[in-house]
């Protein structure tokens, strides 16, 4: 924790570089991806303060639209489409996902029941994949698929889509290599960028 703490206490020693963002955000992309701490999404994209408007979830996932109960998820989305104006939205899954992986072996969650529920909000479930295979690059490849299919249900997200302002990408990013990979719908698979 102290190195965390020791940076912090600099951070705002430069408040020339900050300065600007005191007007307001404009980011062109929502990146939702998992709460996985391997995954950092300004690294991965090399943006800059104000450049992504992030949605972290355990396994990245986008939970059922439910205007009569709005979710945190929800509004995220919807603020970041209809207020922000984002022309972009990411959904980003990872090698290695302890999330997807319990999808895919079928752990017993009991132990974690809020955990085990949150996971219940899959949209479904992941193919098994190779059980010796711990990257679970198949399972996470067709996960987050189904959350992109999931996010076109928002309908937030049906009219940008539907006005053609708003664009929807899967990402696979390899936390052992750095890699990522999009998803191309015209050969159907995950290829680097």
């Amino acid at each position: 924790m102290q190195p965390l703490i020791d940076n912090a206490r600099t951070f705002g020693q430069r408040p020339e570089e900050f300065a600007q963002l005191a007007s307001g955000q404009s980011p062109q992309v929502l990146f939702i991806t998992c709460s996985d701490s391997r995954v950092v999404p300004a690294l991965i994209t090399g943006a800059r303060p104000g450049q992504l408007f992030e949605l972290r979830t355990a396994g990245n996932i986008v939970p059922p639209y439910a205007s009569q109960q709005p979710t945190g998820e929800a509004a995220t989305i919807e603020y970041a489409v209809e207020v922000l104006g984002v022309r972009d939205i990411v959904v980003c899954g990872h090698s290695h996902c302890g999330a997807v992986g319990a999808l895919v072996r079928g752990d017993d969650l009991d132990a974690v029941p809020a955990v085990r529920d949150w996971l219940g909000h899959a949209a479904d479930e992941p193919p098994s994949d190779d059980p010796a295979d711990p990257t679970v690059e198949g399972g996470v490849q067709h996960h987050v698929l189904a959350q992109l299919l999931r996010l076109r249900s928002y309908p937030c997200v049906e009219r940008g889509l539907a006005a053609g302002r708003l664009t929807l990408h899967g990402w696979y990013y390899e936390v052992h290599t750095g890699g990522v990979r999009a998803h191309r719908a015209d050969t159907d698979r995950f290829e680097a960028l």
